[in-house]
């Protein structure tokens, strides 16, 4: 599986962390050895809503070869949302199996299209605001709709990405990287 974990300006680094901790586990617990990643952008460099640097391995690389694409939130979703040309670009990865955002990140899943018909989860505070681009706003930590996954707030990134792990290698998978994570939470999967 190939993964485009995607950065931009004014996004909430903990979103992405959260989620990329996990995930990327599956590589280096040697759970699923043809798991990769890359993490893109539209430039090469992202700063992240505290001032933290990031920067990216592809750049402004149309995302069509990807199985899975993974879009964090933070304040800069609420301007990118509405920017034609961000929005055009994530577009590019509608062949992608796998759509997955935390926080935020489901407005700009929404802007693209890809909410469509789906239930969908985000921050509580922007939960009225993801009305727009879904079929039904869920409160819930983690919405799974096949090929969508959304998370809810910031702290729900973990849980996003122990999610997919499950989903991906099975509840043995999950429970051995929580375990090595020390990761407490217990949640009915």
């Amino acid at each position: 599986m190939k993964a485009a974990f995607v950065v931009f300006d004014r996004m909430t680094s903990l979103d992405f962390i959260g989620f990329y901790d996990p995930v990327t586990r599956l590589k280096s617990m040697k759970i699923m050895d043809d798991f990769e990643w890359r993490i893109c952008a539209t430039t090469q460099h992202v700063v992240d809503d505290r001032g933290l640097r990031i920067e990216a391995d592809a750049i402004a690389e149309p995302l069509s070869s990807y199985d899975m694409l993974f879009v964090p939130g933070g304040f800069g979703t609420r301007s990118l949302q509405h920017d034609r040309s961000f929005v055009d670009w994530l577009r590019t990865a509608s062949s992608a199996r796998l759509k997955v955002s935390v926080c935020t990140g489901a407005l700009l899943l929404g802007a693209v299209g890809f909410l469509r018909g789906k239930r969908a989860t985000t921050h509580p505070s922007a939960l009225k605001e993801l009305e727009q681009y879904c079929r039904a706003v869920v409160p819930d930590r983690v919405v799974d709709e096949g090929d969508i996954i959304t998370a809810g707030g910031v702290s729900s990134a973990i849980d996003a990405g122990l999610h997919l792990v499950q989903r991906l290698a099975g509840p043995d998978a999950r429970v051995r990287i929580a375990t090595q994570m020390d990761y407490p939470y217990k949640w009915n999967a």
